[in-house]
């Protein structure tokens, strides 16, 4: 240490980047932002590299020394913007089409520069209020009932892990303080439609059930659960001394957006004493729209259910909803406190990190809260009724072409569909329409994804983003159109 007469000045400590320099930069970042949004479709959807060419482009070891943020930013333009799927794209309509809309990244900004862990009340109090009083905006948009609590997680994986872990919790077997290993415990069950999204085998090898902890139940014509199905696997298992745990009922199946009879599934839970999980990852956000409402019919009843604003409300991912009628459940299963976490403030706050198992909490909702005011309830609901109406269309022109049909019922954006000249058998329609899917991915002016239905190989378009408008659907339409006659014609 320098002694206290010594002349010599000490150095600058190191620190951030300095408070002008930050807003200059921030100021072209924002500029390059505003035009990548506006002139998304000029971009390839697709992004148009091959395995290793990004990686390639980059250096094998970070820089010693600082570089100017000038040179980080046009690397950013040169190498990474190549590399990338570009979901905010109009034309995207693979997987879940979503949109990061404007006021959500403003959101996502504000956020990133608060930098706000909202673990705990104390260590986050706007954050943590914020989120209870626009999850509870949420539930009433949804027409959910008072007493659903909400939580916000990063994605619907992580909510549906939480909610079949508090039915684990819920069944009083006390994995929480004895675990699940080295105990005499009767194999543990949970139900869900053939339909299912893959979530809920991971939440069961996760929690300790194993994939045969899950068991598939027969879906109708309209792959909706079976309830009578349902009913039987059940008792088969309980006769097998297996036990029963929860149903996972879908709202919007990721292969065809199914919705299961999730009022029959209530009953059945409520017979047999099993935790009911709604699965409205995608679904639910038709809800917002009020003739669509009924889509949730029954949910009133589940004891968790999960929508992903990030899908279908147009907020930046990741935004990941779980309601719960149960969160006293929730918490018990999940909250731990030491003492260096220890507040005055007790029982009388709610402390986020209790509902999960994360103890890090990202302050998620000022995006979403700034989402929901900017568009408001009735701009929610008319953006997604459009985007229902665009994807109907497009299910009617496949139906009135021939050669294509449609495989799946079109309950909201989603519409599953395939080409099926005459004369082929099944597998060789399987592998035309994968060629199809390819080379109209290859064209990086729209993006497909596929499925399989009862076996067979589906494509599937999904409308869901802010700035797709019909054109951009009829245009699809018509490179599908082209692209099948250049597959049949070369094949």
């Amino acid at each position: 240490m320098t002694d206290s007469t010594d002349p010599t000045p000490l150095p600058a400590p190191p620190g951030d980047m300095p408070p002008e320099e930050f807003r200059r930069h921030a100021h072209a970042v924002v500029d390059w932002m505003a035009d990548y949004l506006a002139h998304a479709g000029e971009y390839p959807v697709l992004a148009q590299v091959q395995p290793g060419d990004v990686a390639a482009r980059l250096p094998a070891s970070a820089p010693a020394e600082g570089e100017p943020v000038d040179d980080i930013l046009r690397d950013f333009r040169d190498v990474i913007v190549p590399g990338m799927t570009h979901w905010n794209h109009p034309d995207f309509f693979a997987y879940f089409a979503i949109t990061a809309a404007g006021p959500g990244i403003l959101g996502e900004m504000l956020s990133a520069a608060l930098n706000n862990n909202a673990m705990l009340w104390r260590s986050g109090p706007a954050p943590t209020e914020l989120e209870e009083r626009t999850l509870d905006w949420l539930r009433q948009l949804m027409g959910l009932p008072a007493g659903f609590h909400g939580t916000i997680q990063d994605t619907a994986s992580i909510s549906t892990l939480i909610a079949i872990a508090a039915a684990r919790d819920a069944a009083g077997l006390g994995v929480r303080e004895e675990g699940m290993s080295g105990r005499d415990l009767p194999r543990l069950r949970v139900y869900a439609s053939e339909e299912v999204h893959s979530s809920i085998d991971k939440a069961g090898i996760t929690l300790g059930l194993g994939r045969s902890g899950t068991r598939k139940i027969p879906t109708d014509a309209e792959f909706r659960m079976d309830p009578a199905a349902l009913e039987a696997a059940i008792e088969e298992d309980r006769a097998a001394g297996i036990r029963p745990l929860a149903v996972v009922a879908s709202v919007g199946t990721t292969s065809t957006s199914s919705i299961d009879p999730v009022p029959a599934i209530a009953d059945t839970c409520e017979r047999h004493g099993l935790w009911l999980h709604v699965d409205a990852a995608y679904g639910g956000s038709a809800a917002l729209v009020p003739e669509m409402r009924h889509v949730l019919d029954g949910a009133e009843r589940a004891d968790s259910l999960v929508v992903n604003p990030h899908k279908w409300m147009f907020v930046p991912i990741d935004c990941s909803v779980l309601f719960s009628r149960r969160p006293d459940v929730i918490r018990r299963a999940f909250s731990l406190v030491p003492e260096y976490l220890w507040t005055p403030e007790g029982e009388t706050v709610t402390n986020l990190m209790d509902y999960g198992p994360a103890l890090g909490k990202r302050f998620r909702s000022l995006k979403l809260w700034m989402t929901l005011r900017y568009f408001g309830a009735e701009g929610m609901a008319a953006r997604i009724r459009e985007h229902v109406r665009l994807a109907r269309g497009f299910a009617e022109w496949v139906r009135a072409e021939p050669g294509w049909e449609v495989m799946a019922p079109v309950p909201f954006s989603l519409v599953v569909f395939r080409h099926a000249p005459r004369g082929m058998t099944d597998e060789e329609t399987d592998a035309h329409n994968e060629r199809v899917m390819a080379a109209v991915n290859a064209t990086g002016r729209s993006y497909l994804s596929h499925t399989r239905v009862r076996g067979r190989l589906a494509l599937r378009l999904a409308v869901g983003n802010l700035r797709t408008t019909e054109e951009h659907v009829r245009a699809a339409w018509t490179l599908l159109r082209e692209t099948v006659a250049n597959v049949r014609a070369t094949a």
